[in-house]
């Protein structure tokens, strides 16, 4: 059902911390003229758990504006089960394309909470689901053994795979064959899982450099892996600062350089600043300075 490059975009605030709906319309038109196959809002990226209902719902519209009928996903990362089924109804009546569910952000459930946090959040919005497994962020592990439970579940179509074992690909695979669409969710694991068989890549420094994302998707696609290598051994200082902490701040501010937005974020978070705001600048500035040309595909 998906494939592809599908940002996990930004969400863009105002000097007043309001949704900047302007830029959000900029650069999520940057996302889909390079070429992406989708945009998920409100996401980890997104600031999602920073974000109150109707602001989510606010950047759904702006997402589905700017995706020029390209399919649009509202993440559900609500601590609570039942709040996170009221969002999903309310994303469905929005006109959402599909909806990508963290099984517990907070709180670390074990695997029966786990699958039927999932279950009761897809039969709530009645959508096409991505399932969200990052057990390094939120400590939550969706297993083979979860997925099995789930895959008589129509709603529940895709996987964003981000447990940072990048084994897991071809284990899923094996045992599921293509019952999920699986997509790799970690920025330097990329490469190694799409050319072992994943169908598409759920990107963060997407945001800053999509044409380079796209390039190297599309590059795996048709086989011609050495070129789509050499970009991504470029890369690969870029797609590092997605594994962190610090991966909002550090994104925004790949974007400043990039596409020329700003790095505010929404508090707790703080821009970076000091050394690490240097450590990180100089990452961007000097990929910058030696930015690949890309081949035509």
């Amino acid at each position: 059902m998906w494939t592809g490059v599908i940002p996990a975009v930004t969400s863009k605030f105002t000097e007043n911390d309001a949704l900047d709906h302007q830029e959000m319309e900029r650069c999520f038109g940057l996302q889909i003229e390079a070429g992406v196959d989708g945009l998920i809002v409100a996401g980890s990226l997104g600031e999602g758990p920073m974000l109150s209902h109707d602001e989510k719902l606010e950047i759904l519209k702006i997402a589905q504006s700017a995706a020029k009928g390209k399919p649009v996903l509202l993440t559900i990362n609500e601590a609570a089960t039942r709040d996170g089924a009221a969002l999903a109804k309310k994303a469905a009546k929005a006109g959402a394309d599909g909806l990508m569910i963290v099984p517990s952000p907070i709180y670390h459930t074990n695997p029966e909470e786990t699958a039927a946090t999932l279950k009761a959040v897809a039969a709530a919005g009645g959508l096409p689901v991505m399932i969200y497994s990052n057990r390094m962020a939120y400590r939550v592990d969706v297993t083979g053994d979860i997925l099995a439970e789930l895959a008589s579940d129509e709603h529940f179509v895709a996987i964003k795979e981000s447990s940072d074992d990048v084994r897991r690909t071809t284990d899923i695979i094996n045992q599921f064959g293509d019952r999920y669409d699986l997509f790799t969710g970690v920025d330097n694991l990329a490469f190694e899982a799409l050319t072992a068989g994943a169908v598409g890549w759920v990107a963060g420094l997407v945001t800053a450099f999509p044409r380079e994302t796209v390039a190297i998707y599309q590059l795996i696609k048709q086989g011609r892996y050495a070129e789509a290598l050499t970009i991504y051994r470029w890369f690969r200082p870029l797609l590092d600062l997605d594994v962190s902490t610090y991966l909002v701040q550090n994104i925004k501010l790949a974007e400043v350089h990039a596409i020329g937005t700003n790095d505010r974020v929404r508090m707790p978070r703080q821009p970076l600043q000091g050394g690490r705001r240097n450590a990180v600048e100089k990452i961007v500035k000097d990929a910058l300075a030696v930015r690949p040309a890309l081949p035509s595909f």
